[in-house]
């Protein structure tokens, strides 16, 4: 692991400003690459691959390290999603590791407390915790290391201290009091004496550290079928939640077959929904109809396209989104292709913003999150994302365990016309998405872009940045990005007021000015929710590969 005081030295140093003054060059290297948002996360990779591990089990190390260090965004409560590049098979390999609904999660009982909508806080938003069987499902299938080796770095971390970073530290500063509300959470995450970690100094976390010595020892098992589940359902029953023991031992992860378009000869590759990884398909198969390279890096042609073309598959993502194996009969092949984008492109108004914006006819009867990608010397690939959804999740601690439970049930509707309807068993709508791109058949792109809804509008402008612009990975996430915000949600609501279009200040005041012209509500302003970005790029010409870390968040790019 990186040294104390080299680590607190850099993190000192490092200015408050999101894109202030810093190197802009890619991270380089041969072997292999972590990119990831906090260093000790970096560090716990690339110490597995150096030992000889392969990228699979690097991922799982620095995102087992990451959900001790970056507690607020992720954790053994929330959920993850993967993609896989295999180099023996040179395949691409999709995993929902998403939980479900509890069975006692009904229409039924939630009219019955008189609840319109699933709160946003609180033990009624949980679903069953997926991240710790998508550990164990990666690693059964593609890891060659044990539990233990994976897990070492991380409970280094929790036991011995690491060091609070810049961002995660004011995050941490800013729901102190949140956390104190909760007993078990304040003895995981606060000071004896009640206050949050001062940024640069070390936190421990010993109930977690325990947590992670039981799976060490007794696997996947022990959280959904052991002491640990045990006692999430004590805590279950003690709050008012609704998890129960079957719902735990009955959790599966699911291989799925990724889903891809084709961008200017790059295949773009996503997973299906429950996720939302298909309105970044959407909206590349939209965008490819404008010349986006003659139009210049965030012109304001392109940023009026983008925008409107977030709003049409948005408009798709609220209305057909859902689990699968509940809305039957998704036609996401329709809602990916050409000729359908073609059709929606169509209503793009070149000079004037869309107020209403309907779903297409197909034919159908603040958010935390870690991202993280590694690539090792064989060029195994892997894309992650795992997430508790709101900044520590549900706000509920999972009993003495030293994590939280996440919030992503929040994310049903209510509404028994909904295909995101709740019900027992079923997977809620999911903002976390892994994204990969290949070429010839082969490897390009390792990337994501945390940020809850800002995770396929940031995908698609970091890579149009790449694959239009021609920037290297780094360049590309710290370019200033756009993100539009309106009311068309997965719970049913529709846009019906244009939304607004938040612009970074670092973005040239003409851009924000044309927006305005064309009827766009604009605001400029730097508030930390453009996104989250880390990637590895695979140059097939030089065999390098090629580092970007958002200046976003507290992370890097590093390999050897």
């Amino acid at each position: 692991m990186i040294g104390h005081a080299l680590l607190v030295a850099l993190i000192l140093a490092a200015p408050d400003a999101p894109l202030a003054a810093e190197a802009t060059a890619p991270a380089r290297a041969k072997q292999g690459m972590v990119a990831t948002s906090h260093p000790a996360a970096v560090e716990a990779g690339l110490e597995v691959l150096k030992a000889g591990g392969n990228a699979i089990d690097a991922a799982i190390a620095a995102n087992v390290a990451i959900a001790v260090v970056e507690p607020m965004s992720c954790g053994l409560g929330g959920d993850l999603f993967a993609i896989v590049w295999d180099a023996k098979t040179k395949k691409l390999y999709g995993l929902n590791a998403s939980g479900r609904a509890p069975k006692l999660a009904t229409l039924a009982a939630f009219k019955e407390k008189g609840i319109a909508k699933i709160p946003i806080r609180g033990p009624l938003s949980w679903s069953v915790p997926g991240c710790v069987d998508g550990w164990d499902e990666l690693r059964k299938r593609f890891g060659t290391r044990p539990w233990d080796a994976l897990l070492a770095p991380a409970i280094k971390c929790a036991k011995d201290g690491f060091v609070v970073t810049p961002l995660i530290g004011r995050g941490w500063r800013s729901t102190r009091a949140q956390l104190a509300a909760d007993e078990n959470a304040k003895v995981a995450f606060l000071r004896p004496d009640g206050s949050a970690p001062a940024i640069g100094s070390m936190m421990t976390n010993a109930p977690l550290a325990a947590t992670l010595e039981a799976i060490a020892k007794g696997g996947r098992d022990a959280f959904y079928t052991g002491d640990l589940a045990a006692e999430i359902v004590r805590n279950s029953e003690a709050v008012g939640g609704l998890i129960r023991a079957e719902d735990l031992a009955s959790h599966r992860s699911e291989w799925v077959e990724p889903i891809s378009t084709d961008y200017r000869g790059h295949t773009v590759w996503q997973l299906p929904p429950n996720g939302q990884g298909l309105a970044v398909l959407q909206m590349l198969n939209l965008l490819e109809g404008f010349d986006v390279k003659k139009s210049g890096l965030n012109s304001p042609e392109f940023l009026h396209w983008f925008v409107e073309a977030k709003k049409l598959a948005y408009a798709d993502r609220a209305a057909y989104y859902a689990d699968p194996e509940f809305a039957k009969g998704i036609p996401i092949g329709k809602l990916a292709s050409k000729e359908y984008a073609k059709a929606r492109r169509a209503l793009i108004d070149p000079e004037h913003a869309a107020k209403e914006v309907p779903p297409g006819d197909i034919g159908y009867a603040h958010a935390d999150t870690i991202y993280l990608t590694v690539v090792d010397k064989d060029r195994n690939c892997v894309s992650l994302i795992q997430s508790n959804y709101f900044g520590w999740g549900s706000g509920v601690a999972a009993g003495k365990l030293g994590f939280m439970m996440q919030n992503r049930g929040n994310l049903f509707s209510l509404d028994p016309k909904h295909p995101n309807r709740l019900e027992p068993g079923k997977r809620p709508f999911h903002t976390i998405i892994p994204g990969f791109v290949t070429k010839d058949g082969a490897p390009l792109l390792s990337y994501g872009v945390m940020g809850g809804d800002m995770q396929p509008q940031g995908q698609v402008q970091v890579l149009l940045n790449m694959l239009d612009h021609g920037m290297d990975p780094q360049a590309a996430g710290r370019a200033a990005r756009i993100r539009h915000e309106g009311s068309a949600t997965p719970i049913g609501d529709v846009m019906t007021d244009g939304g607004e279009v938040f612009v970074e200040r670092s973005m040239p005041e003409s851009a924000a000015e044309s927006l305005t012209a064309k009827g766009h509500r604009v605001v400029r302003k730097n508030d930390g929710n453009y996104g989250g970005y880390q990637a590895i790029w695979i140059d097939a010409a030089t065999g390098e590969l090629l580092g970007g870390s958002d200046p976003r968040k507290d992370g890097l790019a590093k390999g050897y």
